[in-house]
């Protein structure tokens, strides 16, 4: 694991701890950390981490706190605060 890679774990830890303590513009800053190093070193983000932020606001979501999670026909539907919507398909 390279150096970008752990830094990105390292932030997306740090953004979790960040909303847990009640401090979403602080988690807010760290997912998009995250996201400009993953650009430049040309990495994909770990799935855990692109499926509890926002696309829209870089907000890390909590479900319940700033995330609705619904299950419909087939896949999983987030919504943000914001108003932003992600699906995800499941079996």
């Amino acid at each position: 694991m390279g150096i970008a890679e752990e830094r990105i774990d390292r932030l997306a830890a740090l953004a979790r701890e960040a909303v847990a303590a009640d401090d979403p513009d602080r988690a807010r800053r760290y997912v998009r950390l995250a996201r400009r190093i993953a650009e430049r070193n040309r990495l994909t983000l770990p799935r855990s981490f692109r499926r509890f932020t926002c696309d829209a606001c870089d907000a890390y979501l909590r479900p319940g706190r700033n995330a609705r999670v619904r299950l419909a026909d087939g896949h999983v539907v987030v919504r943000c605060d914001c108003g932003a919507t992600a699906r995800y398909p499941y079996e």
